[in-house]
């Protein structure tokens, strides 16, 4: 029926059409995967795996959309042995555990399962992931990771589950799927611009030509992106310190309506000297025009909920160089001073969290609050952000030389049609271990856990996230700029506002600015002058540090 190189896709439609009203980076990437698996199926063929018939003709009219000849077909929820034929099933997400339940009745070694994380700090996903050592994971599935730091989110929560069951069922042997790390891509030619593009890009935007463009695409939202106050402030400072016009275009849709005003207003108050403009990134035309119009790329992403960041990728296919955050899976695409600059991040070491979390699993937050909490103790370093937006605004010749650069590796290593291959050589690997029957057992741990292992605290699980984890002897140096009068204000600023409890007591922050003075003191000093926990302390400094108030060092 099919060759050792081909998978049928569960499918619905919200996991891969463009269209829907909340466009999400899974969306971009499933519908991405879905064209080079049609463009690789081999002999035109291709499998559609979905237990609805409206899902099915959804299916065969965007495969026909993408390519005429290609031969979709529909393999219903209850034709395991049209599975079997096939060999392996693609699924778009981490939580593969009732598919191999189902794929009991058709025998373990019947087909393999393989997944992709998106975010992986829902509780939904994160309990998928810990569910997979008590489902009937074999080793020949597997649950790609889209960078270097999801799989060690993966892994954690794999090891506080196999920890939990050793301690609640003296469990001795546990299966766990392979974890490999395959990137998500893009169809680079979608990036390619015609000459004269760009001009009239800018026109539509009514941009000058001297005016140097940032440009930040994708979800325009507080905490589930970017928290966007060190981009506006590292602009405003960058656009001092050259006195370059600059312009800030951010394209996407807000995450929700009151989004959209507090953006706006803190566009204004935090860079008066930059121009922002918004632009309607669900718009395709707007979108294009978007990139065709900028000089360079910003994210700063602070969020725990992505693991890989497809929108730098899109970047360096549109021959921009990137500004990013060292941060998650931008760690592993953007090199540093090659394709552009990697900002570094802070964030509380574990044990700083557990409260956060607990308060997601009460109900007492939202998913929302739990991802947007733990953002605003992120915090980039201020002065190599606003060096390296400086050097990005002025020198033309680097851009064009790290817009060259990224724009090569994406060809190398991100197109879809490489992404894809590597995909269809996991698919044939994982085909041999079926067929081999191989089967491994992990070593026992013991102990007693601390929580579920779905529930941990963020700063445990995405430990791996940031460039620098904060300890008790992270010195901090107070910055010019700060004062407990600095801090009410920027605590009472609707982009922190919202932060809650996540926020310092200003007579915390009152006794550590007076304890800094001139000179640089370890955290661990600090709390104890302070008078306060090593941990609260922690959560303290972080705060700061995301305000541009302290400055962090390593000891």
């Amino acid at each position: 029926m099919a060759s050792d190189r081909n998978v049928a896709i569960s499918f619905e439609p919200e996991d891969f059409l463009l269209d829907g009203p909340k466009l999400m980076g899974r969306q971009a990437a499933g519908n991405g995967l879905l064209r080079a698996a049609v463009a690789g199926a081999p002999g035109g063929h291709i499998w559609g795996y979905t237990p609805k018939r409206a899902s099915a003709e959804v299916f065969s009219r965007v495969v026909r959309q993408i390519d005429p000849a290609a031969k979709p077909k529909w393999i219903p929820a209850d034709r395991l042995d049209l599975l079997a034929q096939v060999g392996a099933l693609f699924f778009s997400g981490p939580d593969l555990g009732s598919l191999a339940k189902l794929r009991l009745r058709a025998g373990v070694g019947a087909f393999s399962l393989v997944g992709v994380t998106h975010t992986v700090a829902s509780h939904r996903v994160m309990d998928g992931i810990a569910d997979l050592l008590v489902s009937p994971i074999m080793p020949w599935d597997a649950l790609i990771c889209t960078s270097r730091s999801a799989r060690a989110a993966v892994e954690e929560m794999l090891a506080a589950a196999a920890e939990y069951l050793r301690w609640r069922f003296g469990a001795p042997r546990l299966l766990q799927p392979r974890l490999p790390v395959i990137p998500l891509g893009v169809h680079s030619g979608d990036f390619v611009f015609k000459l004269g593009e760009r001009q009239a890009a800018r026109r539509q935007f009514g941009i000058a030509d001297e005016e140097v463009v940032a440009l930040f695409a994708g979800r325009l939202s507080l905490h589930a992106k970017a928290h966007p106050h060190a981009m506006y402030v590292g602009l405003q400072r960058a656009a001092e310190a050259t006195g370059r016009t600059i312009v800030l275009l951010q394209s996407g849709r807000f995450g929700a309506p009151a989004v959209e005003p507090r953006l706006k207003a803190g566009a204004a108050a935090h860079c008066p000297s930059v121009r922002a403009l918004f632009a309607d990134g669900g718009d395709p035309e707007v979108y294009r025009q978007s990139w065709a119009a900028a000089d360079l790329f910003v994210s700063l992403s602070d969020n725990i909920q992505e693991t890989f960041g497809l929108t730098p990728i899109e970047a360096m296919a549109a021959g921009l160089p990137v500004l990013v955050t060292d941060w998650d899976g931008y760690s592993d695409t953007v090199r540093d001073g090659i394709d552009g600059f990697r900002i570094p991040t802070w964030m509380p070491p574990a044990g700083s969290g557990a409260d956060f979390a607990t308060a997601y699993e009460t109900g007492a937050d939202t998913y929302d609050y739990y991802a947007g909490r733990t953002c605003q103790m992120v915090s980039v370093d201020f002065q190599v952000l606003v060096e390296r937006l400086v050097s990005l605004v002025t020198d033309a010749g680097l851009r064009r030389a790290l817009g060259d650069s990224g724009k090569s590796r994406v060809h190398e290593l991100y197109d879809w049609k490489v992404v894809f291959g590597k995909y269809q050589r996991l698919w044939a690997e994982l085909g041999e271990i079926r067929a081999a029957g191989r089967v491994a057992a992990d070593s026992a741990l013991a102990g007693h856990p601390a929580c579920a292992p779905g529930r941990m605290d963020p700063f445990r699980t995405f430990r791996h996230h940031p460039s620098r984890s904060i300890g008790p002897g992270t010195r901090v140096r107070r910055l010019a700029m700060a004062s407990p009068t600095a801090f009410a204000a920027l605590a009472a600023d609707p982009l922190f506002v919202w932060g809650g409890r996540a926020l310092p007591e200003p007579a915390t922050v009152g006794r550590l600015l007076d304890r800094l003075g001139d000179d640089a003191v370890g955290c661990e000093e600090l709390a104890g002058a302070v008078g306060v926990p090593l941990l609260d302390m922690f959560r303290a400094v972080a705060v700061l540090a995301k305000m541009g108030l302290v400055r962090l060092d390593e000891p």
